[in-house]
């Protein structure tokens, strides 16, 4: 274990606890001058007290760990690109300041994301390019926000769908059965093929659950989990939409139907089964596909969501890409940082599974702090099925630390230890660091170019030396 510095957040525990520092210091079998020490940085976290706070507290260890601001110290360096820049703040000081006050440093992230917000909206963003379901502070991003902020795991959530899955007896090759059956005998819902435009349509009157004859069945089974969280767990689902969101509003529904949805996935892939499965084929999505007989997307979903205590998967990053970069989904339990704003980086390999649908990109990339990450990419389509209807495709991206990358089968055959095995991508052309990239879609912010007429560079948007050249 390296030398790591965490006085802000032991005191924050100690606080939370109501603990004075010689209380704790009793707890942690040290001299209360040997805490304070510790609380003000003098001196560094030890093996020996962590595993005793962990012990005492219930607290992960990854509760300490530096590697949990590198997504906060991102958000920072994105959404006050152009405070930071004009202050002079190096991104050491923004790494200091996420590692020892982590709630200041977020209270200025939620202030600089509120700042854009009032400020796109006085640039008079009626322009439908700048309030789509995509734009920041529209419902639907607002979502990905609630997800975003807990990492994509719902722990309560969570429990309660296994909890279930076990009452009712879900197994895989029997989930449409044993959902049918709940469905009926509790709820008294009937289910009926629909050949219209709806996927499915839930009539409360009649008790009727209306399901597309074009769905699969595992596309089914999920939206039958999806109707059964609601009859269910609705109270449920209103609080914990009511976290963050005022109930009647738009955000509150939508956070609603994410909710139901997680409880799904979760109820047709219970935690400890669907883990025990995925560490046994080494985190092969398309094995886990078929043993659950479900799509590939849904099942790099639930991958995503794996980080229960004491019973952690490999925490990964969850994206979904369209062939112009718009992003429809994206979920971290990582510290990889998604860009909010001008697109993400070209150099990504899932727009390279674009054109081998299909077939599972493999890429090693670093991002600009040093940070490597194994990612896996795959398109997927859907159809309505008729002839000449349009259809939708997507690029489904899931990665991990390149630490944890040896428990993937993707991994076999690739050299980890090797810096140039890794393609150097960003976050985003916008607010990416990386001057010298001839892919570069925009200018760097903060950044003066070098314009001249008499020159011309493979880079394209060249920028002066710190001493002017």
């Amino acid at each position: 274990m390296g030398r790591t510095y965490a006085g802000a957040r032991m005191r924050r525990l100690r606080e939370e606890r109501g603990l004075s520092q010689a209380e704790l210091a009793r707890v942690l079998a040290i001299s209360p001058s040997y805490l304070n020490q510790m609380e003000h940085d003098s001196r560094p976290l030890t093996v020996a007290v962590l595993l005793r706070l962990t012990e005492a507290f219930g607290v992960d260890p990854g509760f300490f760990s530096e590697r949990d601001t590198s997504r906060l110290v991102a958000d920072l360096r994105e959404t006050l690109a152009g405070e930071i820049t004009a202050a002079g703040v190096t991104p050491s000081d923004l790494a200091e300041l996420a590692s020892r006050m982590p709630d200041v440093a977020r209270v200025l992230l939620e202030l600089g994301r509120r700042n854009q917000q009032l400020a796109q909206r006085l640039a008079g963003a009626a322009d439908s390019r700048d309030t789509g379901p995509g734009a920041p502070g529209s419902p639907h991003e607002e979502i990905r926000e609630f997800f975003y902020r807990r990492r994509n795991y719902l722990h309560d959530t969570d429990l309660a769908a296994e909890e279930l899955a076990r009452e009712i007896a879900i197994r895989p090759g029997d989930v449409l059965r044993v959902l049918t059956a709940r469905l009926a005998d509790r709820h008294g819902v009937r289910l009926a093929g629909e050949p219209g435009a709806d996927l499915h349509h839930y009539d409360e009157a009649s008790r009727t659950l209306r399901l597309s004859t074009r769905l699969r069945p595992g596309q089914r089974a999920f939206r039958m989990a999806t109707q059964l969280a609601l009859l269910e767990y609705g109270g449920e689902l209103d609080r914990q939409a009511a976290e963050d969101f005022p109930a009647g509003t738009p955000t509150h529904a939508l956070a609603r139907i994410g909710i139901a949805h997680y409880f799904a996935a979760a109820l047709i892939m219970p935690y400890r089964d669907f883990h025990a499965a995925a560490e046994e084929v080494r985190y092969d999505i398309e094995l886990l596909a078929d043993r659950h007989g479900l799509g590939y997307e849904t099942v790099c979903h639930r991958l995503s969501t794996l980080q229960r205590p004491r019973l952690r998967g490999v925490p990964f990053s969850f994206v979904r890409v369209d062939r112009a970069g718009n992003m429809s989904k994206r979920q971290s339990a990582t510290g990889f940082h998604f860009s909010r704003a001008g697109g993400t980086c070209p150099l990504w390999n899932v727009y390279e599974s674009f054109g081998s649908p299909g077939r599972i990109q493999v890429q090693i990339a670093e991002m600009p702090d040093g940070q490597r990450y194994l990612w896996t990419a795959r398109a997927v389509a859907r159809h309505r099925g008729g002839w000449g209807e349009p259809g939708k495709t997507f690029a489904v991206g899931l990665g991990c630390e390149i630490r944890h990358a040896h428990r993937l089968v993707y991994s076999d055959g690739l050299d980890l230890t090797s810096a140039s095995a890794a393609t150097p991508i960003g976050m985003g052309c916008r607010v990416c660091e990386r001057l010298d990239c001839p892919q570069r879609a925009a200018p760097p912010l903060g950044r003066e170019l070098r314009i001249d007429q008499h020159t011309s560079t493979f880079v394209p948007y060249p920028v002066r030396d710190d001493d002017g050249s």
